[in-house]
């Protein structure tokens, strides 16, 4: 069982255990979705390999309308999944943010289950301008050549842009919400001290402290008294990259906050025994059914016990 703990390193917020791709049946599903002939979200990152194809998750698009849209960024167009149930209208939001892989099957099929729990699902492409994250075939040069020039400042607009998109479509952005993955899990700790907006965050496995940067001037640890909307956290105990020292660090940076910051006083964090980092990734061997599938229940129910959906 997990074990729940109230609010109370430099490591990164990835797994580098991940091979590096030589000469993948997937190559050819690279290129094309480089090339513009697969839509996102279909296919996984060349980086993401081997798949584990015996667990992944497939949830089909019955009753909902699902597809890549363009959201506008000022001048530009971000690519974008969205998974919505058809015909709804003031649906709660929630945005759904990648690890470094980008955009690929998984987090598409993510935003599928969200759909079907009612939620209008959102998950952009964070990556675009800085490279193709699903055509690298090796983490590290993926980390150096796209990720590690991706901007926080950046992100947040991005994400600001989606929310406003959603509000033309029709869906309730006064019910909203954000999760991520690694990666997408620090950004989500980011976004509920930057928007507010946000009612809650389900933050899976990212990291929260590090060396700040012009980037990345800030961390999650920094931010706890500028939390707008509580966040759960839901990590592994035998995260290598995320060491519990820094959930720690995080659980009394939130309770010094909690005194006058009800959303820092309100977040959580749960552990889950014998857990990796990525255990919700159900197409890698990090996956674990057990803590994805409870993980899974508390997000939904964290973000309807906090006013999404």
């Amino acid at each position: 069982m997990p074990t729940s703990l109230d609010s109370a390193s430099a490591q990164p917020d990835f797994d580098l255990l991940v091979p590096p791709l030589a000469d993948s049946p997937d190559s050819r599903r690279s290129f094309l979705r480089r090339s513009g002939a697969l839509g996102l979200g279909v296919g996984y990152a060349a980086a993401a390999m081997p798949i584990a194809a015996q667990t992944a998750i497939k949830t089909d698009a019955t009753g909902l309308t699902v597809g890549e849209v363009m959201v506008p960024v000022g001048d530009f167009r971000m690519p974008v999944y969205r998974a919505a149930p058809a015909n709804a209208t003031n649906a709660p939001v929630v945005l759904v943010v990648s690890e470094i892989f980008g955009v690929h099957e998984y987090i598409a099929d993510v935003a599928r289950r969200f759909a079907k729990a009612g939620y209008f699902a959102i998950a952009p492409e964070m990556f675009v301008r800085q490279g193709d994250a699903a055509s690298y075939g090796e983490v590290g040069k993926l980390i150096a050549e796209v990720i590690s020039k991706v901007p926080d400042a950046q992100v947040m607009s991005d994400l600001d842009a989606c929310v406003a998109w959603a509000r033309t479509q029709g869906a309730n952005t006064s019910a909203l919400g954000v999760t991520g993955f690694c990666w997408g899990g620090r950004i989500t700790w980011l976004y509920a001290a930057h928007n507010p907006g946000v009612k809650a965050g389900v933050a899976w496995y990212g990291r929260l402290v590090g060396p700040t940067s012009d980037l990345q001037p800030r961390h999650p640890v920094d931010l706890a008294a500028q939390l707008k909307g509580p966040v759960l956290g839901l990590y592994g105990e035998r995260d290598t990259g995320i060491p519990l020292e820094s959930v720690d660090r995080m659980k009394a940076a939130l309770t010094a906050a909690g005194a006058s910051n009800t959303a820092a006083g309100r977040s959580q964090f749960v552990i889950y025994p014998e857990a990796p980092h990525a255990f919700h990734a159900d197409y890698r061997p990090s996956f674990r059914k057990e803590a994805a599938e409870d993980g899974w229940r508390r997000a939904v129910a964290w973000f309807k016990g906090n006013g999404v959906g």
